[in-house]
This record gives structure tokens, sequence and C-alpha cells, in this order.
């Protein structure tokens, strides 16, 4: 099977990060930075190395510093999908940008937690995994054993060909959503206008048997609050 040609990318960065006060006062959370470097800069190192053609971001918190960083990336080219008039959520955010983003599958990373790679990137393995002919939406999950800084009990169970349902429909091991996925424009179709979450669309996938995960090999910095850039640090140090 050919792997997809990904083009496009939605980058969430509009949230408030309210857990991450008082570092957020002042900055959105993917300014937050970790080892120097601001949370969405991790982020967007993966779409580079990709070489996607456009990223989509969205703004509603202190929108201005992030058009800000977004007007001093070299690449790829970066639309600003703007909020601040209503913060849309997950799902919201997504079907606002979506003429912005194409007719194929796309990306959507979110900009405050991070992976490290180990081996063959991580969006090129989703790529190289997607069956349009079977999936509607592909997420990037990780065992609980490789995540650092999180602390949750998991969001899906994973059948042996791949197909996902929610954690406590299954059994096995839990695996962690951890900020990543690709996604065919037509699962939108029917979305509500204005706020939701992606959950509502995923569980609808599910009852279709088209939501899908593939299991990360790295480890995945999950920084929700201001003690989990501790953790993070010495992660990327070791």
């Amino acid at each position: 099977m050919t792997a997809l040609t990904v083009s496009h990318a939605m980058v969430l960065a509009a949230g408030y990060g309210q857990r991450m006060r008082p570092l957020t006062l002042t900055r959105p959370k993917p300014l937050v930075e970790v080892a120097g470097r601001a949370l969405i800069d991790y982020g967007f190192d993966r779409l580079r190395a990709a070489g996607l053609a456009r990223a989509v971001v969205n703004v509603h918190y202190l929108a201005d510093q992030i058009e800000s960083w977004a007007a001093r990336q070299s690449g790829p080219p970066i639309t600003i999908s703007d909020e601040r008039a209503e913060l849309l959520d997950t799902g919201g955010g997504v079907v606002k940008a979506l003429p912005l983003l194409g007719a194929a599958p796309f990306f959507v990373i979110n900009s405050d937690s991070f992976w490290q790679e180990q081996g063959e990137p991580a969006l090129d393995r989703l790529r190289g995994a997607w069956d349009g002919e079977r999936m509607d939406c592909l997420l990037l999950l990780s065992p609980l054993d490789r995540t650092v800084g999180y602390d949750g009990a998991g969001d899906f169970m994973r059948a042996a060909d791949g197909r996902l349902v929610r954690r406590a429909a299954g059994g096995g091991e839990p695996l962690a959503y951890i900020g990543g996925y690709l996604v065919a424009p037509r699962l939108f179709a029917g979305a509500p206008q204005g706020k939701f979450s992606m959950n509502l669309l995923w569980d609808r996938a599910i009852a279709a048997g088209r939501l899908f995960g593939l299991e990360h090999r790295g480890r995945w910095l999950h920084v929700g609050d201001p003690g989990a850039i501790a953790l993070a640090e010495r992660a990327l140090g070791s």
C-alpha cells in the first residue's frame, strides 16, 4: 500500500491553559517554555520534518502572541484561523478551519504537549498506516508506561485490527491519546456548528467501526501544569 500524501495540518493553539497558571496569566500555554523552547515549537518541528505544504493554527486566548510566533516561523507557511470571537474547542475549531485544510486527509496536533520520536517519525507512520477505505480517523496513542507527566487512566482500547473503543468498553491495556491524528474531512459531515469536542465525532466513528489507532514508539511528554515542566526537561535530557 502506497503511503498517503498529506499536505496540510491543523495546530490547536487557542485554549486558555488554566491548569498552567500562573504561567499562562501573561502568555498562552503553547508559548510556555520547556528546556528553553516553546511547547508549540516541538510539535511544529514534527510538521516541518513531515514536509507539509501548509499549517493552520487557531487562536483565541492572547491571540496576538501566537500570531507573532507564527510570523517568525520559516516554514511550512502558516494560516491563522481566528477564534477571537468564540473559543470553539477541539472539534469546532477544526470545523471552522476546514475550508483552509483542503479536500484530502490532514493532520491535527495539539500545541501544548509533544512526543519524542523513536525510529520512523510518528507522522510518517500515521500516513503509512492510513487506509481510507476503512478509516475516517487514525489517532496516535501511547501505552501509559511510555508517558511522562500523565496521570490519567488512558482513553482507548485497541483491537488487533487497530480499531478503537473507549477504555471502559473493552479489556486489555489502556492507551492514552497523545495529541496527534490523521483525519479525513468526511468525518466532519453533519458536525455541529459552534463549540464542540472531537470526542463527539470520535464516538460516532467508533460506532461505525471507523476510528483506528496507532501505537507510538517513543515517549509522550504531557505538560499539563507547571510541575510537569521539570519532568519533561528531565525526560528530554535522558
